[in-house]
């Protein structure tokens, strides 16, 4: 006879972490240092952690629990406040939340993640540091157009200059990772066989969407936040339209399809076919990209190149 899965559910915040664990009515608030974590780890024994993305605080509470190996999942904050409304939690608390995240784990048989290895997990954190880089540079080179005193544009300028100097070691230090890592550059160099897929939009993906190979069309999809979803009630019939999923992974590939749908025979004849039947501009190249997704997903799954993957 098999055991029901249990599960512990974690509020992350910056400096401690609120536990629950029903099956040994533990309540407890602990620290986010290493050694606070290492002796949490310990104690979770076969139970399934539950704890939300909090933007990045989540990182050593995961790495902690995959390197004692045990099982954790990460879930969306929005799907576990809207978890919460569902079934009746309107009071928000660090320890309600994390009450929360168990009750959800047991309704929905969370299963756990696969752990990241050291150089995927460190790609990971390359790539949010190039994109966070990449959003002060748009907003410096946004003062530097209604600065007007000398001194401050010669001040942002140079601050641009410095920005634009990381992004390049950046970009280098991704590449680096990649290139000395086989799984990694073989996973690289079969993306980058697509125009539009370079070496920033390869490394993105490869770090923020690991699942990609391991999922069908529709749910790596929905994953990204490129599938349709209805809009409609009763004799009501809306437009559908995507939302949700993973915000940089859609932004990504969106571009991406930008250029594939320009430079690529195959896309730029889908584009021009979407065009043709009356299709609006903006979601056609969202279709580009969702057959950009279904073809990079299908070349990481059967292992063929490019030109073989049909879909």
């Amino acid at each position: 006879m098999t055991l029901p899965q249990t599960y512990i559910g974690v509020d992350v915040a910056k400096d401690w972490i609120d536990v629950c664990d029903p099956a040994s009515s533990r309540q407890e608030r602990i620290p986010t240092d290493r050694r606070s974590l290492r002796s949490f780890a310990a104690t979770v024994g076969s139970s399934i952690v539950v704890l939300e993305a909090s933007g990045g605080y989540e990182r050593p509470v995961m790495s902690a629990l995959f390197e004692a190996g045990r099982l954790a999942t990460c879930v969306n904050p929005r799907q576990a406040r809207e978890f919460a409304r569902a079934t009746g939690r309107l009071a928000k608390s660090d320890r309600v939340d994390a009450l929360v995240l168990v009750e959800m784990g047991r309704a929905l048989q969370l299963a756990p993640a696969s752990p990241r290895s050291a150089e995927r997990q460190r790609l990971s954190e390359l790539t949010a540091h190039r994109a966070g880089i990449t959003t002060m540079i748009v907003a410096e080179k946004n003062r530097l157009r209604t600065a007007q005193d000398p001194w401050i544009r010669r001040n942002i300028s140079q601050h641009i200059k410095t920005l634009q100097a990381s992004l390049a070691k950046a970009e280098a230090e991704m590449e680096a990772v990649i290139q000395g890592q086989g799984d990694l550059r073989e996973q690289a160099a079969r993306l980058r066989q697509v125009k539009g897929i370079g070496p920033v939009v390869s490394a993105t993906l490869i770090a923020q969407l690991p699942e990609l190979g391991q999922l069908d069309r529709r749910r790596i999809a929905a994953l990204a936040g490129l599938a349709p979803h209805a809009n409609g009630s009763g004799h009501r019939r809306g437009k559908r339209s995507i939302w949700g999923g993973r915000g940089t992974i859609r932004r990504t590939l969106y571009l991406a399809a930008l250029t594939a749908s320009r430079f690529d025979p195959r896309f730029r004849a889908f584009k021009e076919r979407l065009l043709a039947a009356g299709k609006a501009k903006k979601p056609v190249i969202v279709a580009c990209a969702r057959k950009l997704l279904t073809v990079l997903n299908a070349m990481i799954k059967t292992g063929t190149a490019y030109r073989d993957a049909i879909v």
